[in-house]
């Protein structure tokens, strides 16, 4: 299983929108996926589930969320997280990590935790703590037989970020045309290679005798989204054009190091994974339908030119997972 992070310092950008849509084309075109909804936010399940539904598991089933599941290990302080993490099947193919809010209460012990992982021969309890979302995450997907795992994570540079990236192979940064999302990605580049530096130190310094297996912590650059450009005849309005022309440069020299950056059209831009449009009319009915953008139908109210959008929607949201399955291997 291919474990894939969706992250930026700046909220805002489409994020959530953006991993939900695509774990249901990825289960369009066949494969399994869990979508682990790690922001405390916890807006992806509330995407994927009726408000009702999500009620019900926050108030009866509280032990079915991504926060139930590792609660019992940070409770006890130690032994174990719940024999079976629980993955909710939303879909065919889609199961989900369901959110909670109550994640946020466990920020300062895993920021606590993070140094602690350096004191050989006493770390190993820092260390489980640490990894728990990944153990989570392999968990289900082996159970479960999964091919991919999308991870949404909150727009932020704390410690539950920094577990949740520990899980990740790769990492894509969505981004909007504006100073702030643009900000966003320089603080991004460099903390992922501090985050993967710190954790290859800790991975070191395990005992030998660990008894649970540690993620690798690759977080692997995969590339950039453009999100939520307003089109005028299919080209981004002015305004936006001085932000878009900055992110070939700024991606390369912030997130890959390259020292001059690239001074390339963005269409030209290998890093690019897609330049996606707002489709902003069809977003309500989605949510009002319960499914996504580019599932929608006559039934569900497109009519007219919408329905050139739905197709093109959907023929957006296919050629990003396309291209994001031939640059991690998974490619049918």
């Amino acid at each position: 299983m291919k474990t894939i992070a969706f992250f930026n310092n700046k909220g805002g950008v489409g994020k959530t929108s953006l991993v939900y849509h695509l774990a249901c084309m990825f289960a369009d075109l066949d494969y399994k996926v869990i979508a682990a909804d790690l922001d405390p936010q916890a807006n992806l399940s509330g995407m994927f589930l009726e408000e009702s539904r999500l009620e019900r598991i926050w108030e009866k089933e509280k032990e079915k969320t991504v926060y139930g599941s590792i609660a019992p290990l940070f409770k006890a302080r130690s032994g174990d997280m719940t024999k079976k993490p629980s993955v909710l099947g939303v879909h065919e193919r889609i199961g989900l990590l369901v959110g909670d809010l109550r994640l946020s209460t466990i920020e300062d012990d895993l920021s606590a935790e993070w140094p602690r992982c350096l004191v050989r021969n006493q770390n190993e309890r820092a260390l489980r703590f640490t990894a728990s979302f990944a153990e989570q995450i392999a968990a289900v997907g082996a159970r479960h037989e999964r091919d991919l795992a999308l991870l949404d994570v909150g727009p932020n540079l704390g410690a539950i970020n920094r577990s949740a990236l520990i899980a990740s192979d790769y990492v894509v940064i969505p981004l909007a045309p504006d100073l702030f999302s643009l900000q966003g990605l320089r603080n991004v580049g460099p903390t992922l290679r501090e985050w993967h530096a710190d954790w290859i130190d800790r991975i070191e310094r395990k005992p030998d005798d660990l008894s649970f297996k540690l993620p690798g912590g690759c977080m692997q650059p995969l590339g950039y989204v453009v999100m939520r450009h307003t089109a005028i005849r299919n080209r981004p309005v002015k305004a936006y054009l001085r932000w878009i022309e900055k992110m070939p440069a700024e991606y390369a020299k912030h997130v890959l190091e390259e020292e001059h950056g690239r001074s390339v059209p963005i269409d030209a831009d290998s890093n690019c994974l897609a330049h996606l449009k707002d489709y902003r009319s069809l977003m309500p009915l989605a949510q009002e339908a319960n499914k996504p953008m580019f599932a929608l139908k006559p039934a569900d109210g497109v009519i007219g030119a919408q329905q050139n959008a739905v197709r093109s929607c959907y023929k957006d949201f296919r050629n990003l997972a396309e291209r994001i399955l031939i640059r991690i291997g998974k490619a049918k």
